[in-house]
């Protein structure tokens, strides 16, 4: 039985970031059904990287080395924007699932398989009002998803129904409370004493993560009680310049720890900061940093050093999700969480966490709301934990971890993304994924009115969807209910941008062909009605004979594949397009080193085409 394949692009699945987390956990889960199979497509790795070759299942790098990219590609290149086609194309998915920042999927419904293969993004959106162009994919994407219940509720505030809650997963595992004698024993190993209350905080020091606001609070409530110190799990030299803001506040750097790291013997320490790249006090090698993505403590690790925390606290201006709360819960801490964005999921009632008040601002550019996290809060939430008896923590504790269990387990997680894919049909075999033309030739639609009118036009000529959020729609009906524009011209302007987008596309041959013949090929041009590839179509036998060790592509146009697919002497149909008018193109001439040995155009005339070059063999 046929399995269905499923390409998931995020994060590579090994880097230490929440997309990367979520990624290696749903792989894994999707591979152990044994139902589908598995492609994973690695943002931030290059196509060609020998480290994707020891993973269970088949991995692509999405980028392409930075040195032959240019540098307004480079963001794309990041993204994987400029070789997800080509994946795609040598995967042929039944379905592409995407997972990051909304923008890393700019112009997704231009590529030529969208929505072809059945496309399904899911992504994190931590602010309002939402983003616009998270908006304007709403009517384009079938397949729609956001990590937080916030995201999914501002959504159905301005009209989309569809779009819904998938949670990002963990692996419940990795994070659980130890024992109280493994907790005191790593207190011991890392110099805290047992009398110590610890504040606890893991992120990627981002400027979106409120250092200021939380050493604030932290500098009242430790007024109050002497005993407190904060863990910062984070890496000290990108983002904020923590050390340059407890100078200023005044907090003696002792009570701040932070984790350290070797790169050669991957051991850690909870300790104050000094500086990076210190020496290992356990192999005795240089390296010894700050963790960070790239670099940084296992999983297990992890899990011990929330295990030293006596309370969680996350401040934030906004977020997607932001794992580490779930794994903190995970562990039986409680957690203290900004009310706002994906943060309303954590700190309510029914997930055992407490709310952080905030106040709003702006952000520049944007306008998006933030919250800038009250250290009054802070420390008055913080107060009301260290008053709790050790029973009140126990409880609200285990209530913290059933309710990451039953939302974000992987188990959990991974069924309802069966569930999805299920649903999903498989990818017809006969559906063309590689070519995406506009429709010029769509007759003008009559007696519809403007709104209508112009949804018609965007549907079935630019092959496009769009609704009254959509910016080009609003200005078109606009245009059309001021009477600044007729129907008729812009009929006549969408039939021109598709004439214009068909002549502007051009073959990709090394994207198209691959380098499996390894050069090792002759091409076919047909030109001429079926008569002609019928007649052609026959002399093929007689081709691979004189090209023997070839493979033979012929270029006609698509409605004409069926009369040559089945000819066991043709290695591939590929539709004819007016770049390779030219036989030089495909052979190359001079400097320019063509993709095919031969190309042969037996319905042209050699007076007009030079037909017989074919290098000179």
């Amino acid at each position: 039985m046929r399995k269905k394949t499923i390409l998931i692009q995020s994060n590579f699945c090994r880097a230490l970031t929440g997309f990367g987390k979520n990624k290696k956990n749903i792989l894994k889960h999707l591979y152990k059904t044994g139902k589908y199979k598995i492609v994973e497509a690695a943002n931030g790795r290059l196509y060609d990287d020998p480290n994707l070759k020891n993973l269970p299942w088949d991995c692509y790098g999405t980028m392409k080395d930075k040195d032959s990219v240019s540098e307004e590609d480079q963001r794309s290149n990041g993204y994987g924007g400029l070789l997800i086609d080509k994946i795609v194309s040598d995967v042929r998915p039944d379905v592409f699932i995407g997972i990051e920042d909304i923008w890393a999927f700019n112009n997704i419904h231009h590529r030529p398989w969208f929505n072809k293969v059945n496309t399904m993004i899911w992504t994190t959106l931590d602010s309002l009002p939402i983003l616009p162009d998270a908006i304007e994919y709403a009517p384009k994407i079938d397949h729609y998803y956001v990590w937080s219940n916030f995201a999914e509720k501002a959504f159905k505030e301005i009209g989309y129904d569809h779009i819904k809650t998938l949670r990002g997963s963990l692996d419940t595992q990795n994070f659980f409370r130890l024992s109280d004698d493994i907790r005191l024993d790593l207190r011991k190993r890392n110099n805290i004493s047992e009398k110590d209350f610890i504040i606890g905080f893991v992120f990627r020091n981002q400027l979106r993560k409120s250092i200021p606001n939380l050493l604030d609070g932290f500098k009242k409530f430790k007024g109050k009680n002497p005993n407190s110190k904060l863990l910062l799990h984070t890496c000290w030299s990108e983002g904020w310049d923590i050390p340059r803001l407890l100078e200023e506040k005044q907090i003696d750097s002792q009570d701040i720890l932070t984790t350290y790291f070797c790169d050669h013997c991957g051991s850690y320490e909870v300790r104050p900061f000094t500086s990076e790249d210190e020496t290992c006090p356990y192999c005795g090698s240089k390296g010894f940093h700050t963790a960070n993505v790239v670099k940084g403590v296992s999983e297990k690790q992890l899990n011990e050093i929330y295990n030293l925390m006596d309370v969680y606290c996350h401040p934030f201006t906004s977020g997607g999700q932001e794992i580490p709360v779930q794994e903190a819960k995970l562990t039986e801490l409680i957690t203290l969480v900004t009310d706002y964005s994906c943060g309303e999921d954590s700190c309510s009632e029914d997930s055992g966490g407490i709310p952080l008040g905030w106040n709003e601002y702006r952000e520049p550019g944007t306008q998006f709301i933030k919250a800038s996290t009250d250290p009054e809060s802070i420390d008055q939430m913080l107060q009301g934990v260290y008053d709790m008896t050790k029973q009140e923590r126990q409880d609200l504790g285990r209530k913290s971890r059933q309710w990451v269990t039953d939302n974000f387990s992987t188990e959990v997680v991974g069924k309802q993304l069966e569930d999805i894919i299920d649903e999903m049909p498989f990818l017809d075999e006969e559906t063309n994924i590689d070519d995406l033309s506009y429709n010029e030739c769509f007759p003008f639609p009559e007696n519809m009115n403007n709104e209508d009118f112009v949804v018609c036009l965007y549907k079935n000529i630019l092959n496009d969807r769009v609704d009254h959020n959509t910016p080009g729609y609003k200005k078109w009906v606009s245009d059309l209910n001021s009477h600044e524009a007729s129907q008729s011209e812009i009929y006549k302007h969408f039939i021109n941008v598709a004439k214009k987008q068909n002549k502007s596309k051009k073959t990709n041959f090394e994207d198209i062909l691959g380098d499996k013949d390894e050069g090792k090929r002759v091409a076919v041009v047909i030109q001429g009605n079926d008569v002609d590839v019928i007649l052609i179509n026959s002399l093929m036998e007689n081709l691979q004979k004189k090209h023997k060790k070839h493979n033979i592509y012929v270029f006609t146009e698509p409605s004409y594949f069926e009369y040559i697919e089945d000819n066991p002497y043709v290695y591939k149909c590929i539709p004819y397009s007016q770049s390779i008018k030219n036989p030089l193109i495909l052979e190359g001439s001079g400097n320019h080193q063509g993709f095919f040995e031969a190309a042969y155009y037996p319905t042209a005339t050699t007076r007009l085409l030079q037909c017989n070059i074919h290098n000179g063999i």
